[in-house]
């Protein structure tokens, strides 16, 4: 039988192998996957325990809540507030951070989190996840929102959890990307996708196109020329996709490469874009650059894009590396 290597045992070899990954940061990575076990069984047992449909709440942005959002954040506020390992944490569901409390002790580092990404797909049972980012914390007294607030190449980890007909592990400590999915049988995640790299070249692309009128000159001239097809400039046909749930294009792109983008559009001023800089973007930009892909807002690389708040939005367009070079591109000539 082959030998089967476990999370805990991948990390733990990695932790000997890096001298910047400590016990504690182990520790934490372990609380943060027991938690997304968790929320994987809710979300598969849907209706069968009465967790689906609208909460009849919203969130920070305007968003209405679905039930499965509340109850994934109150899980990974739980399964990380008493560890002793954070500083602090900050959730796309909660207006502000999120403190430890005073009865616990408090660790080095900060952890941000989307606790249901693509909850709109739930009453549909189409896949959906779970968006984590490690930074270590700075700070000598309690963290405030400006500890926070960092450019995304300083993040110490990130990863998400699909929760599709499998249960999968995406995860980068800044050394390449690896994948697990988790084995019912035995309730941990195995190594299964070592060394994810995405292909440098696709023809596949993601975007949602009844937003085309919205877009920016760039994205349209992008999107037109792949629409054209080999009797276009390309020269190739291209295939679209839309799920509109990030982890799940995500995780097709580094299966099978590809370009997703939700780019910036006219209709509001005030939302430069729909996903989130903090929560959503700069976890799944360091993922895609770890596996040889990129992520731009299409004027800047994402990575260095400067935090100015904890719910920022953020034009994003990742994936194979040609495709979005040809898109920044674009953009620098327009």
């Amino acid at each position: 039988m082959t030998h089967k290597i476990t999370l805990t045992q991948f990390i733990i070899e990695q932790q000997r192998d890096l001298a910047d990954v400590s016990g504690t940061f182990t520790l934490l990575l372990t609380n943060i996957v027991m938690a997304c076990k968790q929320i994987a069984h809710q979300v598969n047992r849907g209706n069968l325990i009465g967790v689906l449909g609208s909460a009849d709440t919203e969130n920070i942005q305007g968003e209405v809540q679905k039930k499965l959002d509340i109850i994934s954040h109150d899980i990974m506020v739980r399964a990380l507030n008493w560890t002793g390992q954070l500083a602090g944490m900050a959730s796309e569901e909660a207006d502000e951070i999120i403190d430890i409390p005073l009865q616990y002790p408090k660790g080095k580092y900060l952890v941000l989190f989307d606790p249901l990404d693509g909850s709109s797909n739930i009453d549909i049972n189409l896949s959906v996840g779970s968006i984590f980012s490690i930074l270590r914390c700075d700070a000598a007294a309690e963290p405030t929102v400006a500890d926070f607030l960092r450019k995304g190449s300083e993040q110490v980890c990130a990863g998400f959890v699909i929760y599709g007909p499998a249960t999968m592990l995406v995860l980068t400590t800044g050394h390449g990307v690896n994948g697990f999915t988790l084995d019912q049988a035995i309730g941990e995640f195995i190594l299964t996708h070592p060394s994810i790299t995405i292909p440098e070249a696709t023809q596949e692309f993601a975007i949602n196109m009844s937003n085309y009128r919205h877009w920016e000159a760039p994205v349209r001239r992008y999107v037109d020329e792949c629409l054209q097809g080999k009797e276009g400039v390309r020269g190739k046909d291209f295939n679209m996709r839309w799920i509109a749930s990030m982890v799940a294009e995500v995780y097709r792109i580094l299966m099978r490469g590809g370009v997703f983008l939700y780019p910036y559009d006219l209709r509001d001023p005030s939302k430069p874009g729909r996903l989130r800089l903090l929560y959503e973007a700069n976890p799944m930009a360091l993922i895609i650059e770890q596996a040889g892909g990129a992520c731009s807002t299409g004027r800047k690389r994402m990575l260095d894009v400067q935090p100015e708040s904890l719910h920022q939005r953020v034009p994003v367009m990742l994936g194979s590396k040609q495709e979005v070079e040809r898109l920044i591109h674009y953009h620098q000539m327009s």
